[in-house]
């Protein structure tokens, strides 16, 4: 009897949470967020498919799935830079451990085409080193860059350039950057390389070493030659509507140096929009949006350059989803959005791929995020 009441209850609470919201008030429990930071997009012609392929560029919008790219668009009033991508895929996020991925896993998998267990760093599920795409650029003779708007102990950008078991490993992972060989490195993160370390160790110290430069402000970054380390805060960068337009110039300063110094032999490059997730994470919709915002600001300056240069091949796409976000209500015209969120973690629902430049045209279809990676890393030659 006991048991009956309490399924009639829990069913009872179900009828009402489903109601309409004009019945039960439910848009009360909606955030509502608009932004006078809105911006023109000027449209790409399709890429020549048939034109050589020097330049990868991969960018991982963190935590941005299809609801958040909804949601900008909306607030955009009907228009993204991502509008330009001419071919869009799924990618299934699932880890080697779990269901749910985390970053760790889910940037490896794009980063190396293998899937891992979740909290890895550049391993497989057994700890044994995986290689990124800008290993075998490397390897190559091509350069090598990431930027990030995180910290670089993060997962993401650490996928790409170090190897531990357990992403939270900040000094351990932040030494790798010393051994990666990556010729451009811009991110935030000055603590984790030297005054926060239990370790003593002064990992600025140690690249200067190897032949670094480094620059800790804007201005340093536009001065310094390769190979650069950039450390642009003491932790992640300020929130977007704080920094300006520190995240595009760090972009804008890869795509010149990398362009400049490989020659005819190209780059790869890996850009990260970090705290879309963060802010996710937070349910904070206006600080996520306006991370997203910021992201599709440099897709476009980012797309802008690969048109003009003709020869590089764009990737936009995302680790996994953070929030289990709806778009509720809103206004197009005005670029006001209603939503809702479900969790303050990741979700197992597939994120879009987007594609743009020679190459393009194979980037649909549904795939599993490593062989998405794989995709990727194949143009890499």
């Amino acid at each position: 009897m006991k048991s009956k009441a309490i399924l009639a209850a829990a069913a009872l609470v179900l009828l009402v949470s489903c109601k309409p919201k004009a019945d039960d008030g439910q848009e009360a429990l909606l955030q509502y967020y608009t932004t006078d930071r809105t911006y023109d997009i000027a449209p790409l012609a399709p890429a020549d498919q048939d034109a050589e392929i020097r330049n990868v560029i991969l960018m991982i919008g963190d935590g941005m799935g299809l609801e958040q790219v909804s949601c900008a668009w909306v607030l955009n009033k009907g228009k993204l830079n991502l509008d330009n991508m001419t071919s869009v895929g799924l990618s299934r996020t699932w880890s080697a451990s779990d269901l749910i991925t985390d970053s760790g896993a889910g940037g490896t998998a794009l980063a190396s085409g293998q899937k891992t267990a979740n909290s890895h760093i550049g391993t497989d599920p057994d700890g044994k080193p995986l290689y990124s795409m800008l290993d075998k650029a490397r390897r190559l003779g091509k350069k090598t860059g990431v930027v990030t708007v995180c910290h670089l102990a993060d997962a993401t950008p650490a996928d790409f350039c170090c190897h531990d078991e357990d992403r939270y490993h900040f000094d351990p992972i932040i030494a790798g950057y010393a051994e990666c060989g990556v010729d451009y490195i811009a991110g935030g993160g000055r603590d984790y390389f030297g005054p926060k370390r239990k370790d003593g160790r002064d990992i600025v110290a140690e690249m200067k070493a190897k032949g670094y430069n480094y620059a800790t402000t804007e201005e340093e970054l536009m001065a310094a030659p390769l190979p650069l380390l950039g450390l642009m805060s003491d932790d992640n960068l300020p929130v977007a509507a704080e920094r300006g337009e520190m995240f595009r110039t760090m972009t804008s300063r890869a795509l010149d140096l990398l362009s400049q110094a490989s020659g005819d032999k190209g780059f790869a490059l890996m850009i990260e929009g970090s705290c879309i997730d963060d802010w996710l994470h937070g349910n904070d919709i206006g600080k996520a949006m306006e991370e997203l915002l910021d992201f599709d600001r440099t897709i476009g300056d980012v797309l802008a350059w690969a048109a003009a240069d003709g020869h590089t091949l764009v990737v936009v796409t995302a680790d996994h989803a953070t929030g289990a976000l709806t778009l509720q209500d809103g206004n197009l015209e005005e670029g006001r959005i209603g939503v809702a969120f479900g969790n303050e973690s990741h979700n197992g629902i597939a994120v879009p791929v987007y594609a743009w430049g020679p190459g393009s045209e194979v980037f649909t279809g549904i795939k599993e995020n490593a062989d998405w990676g794989q995709l990727i890393s194949s143009f890499i030659k």
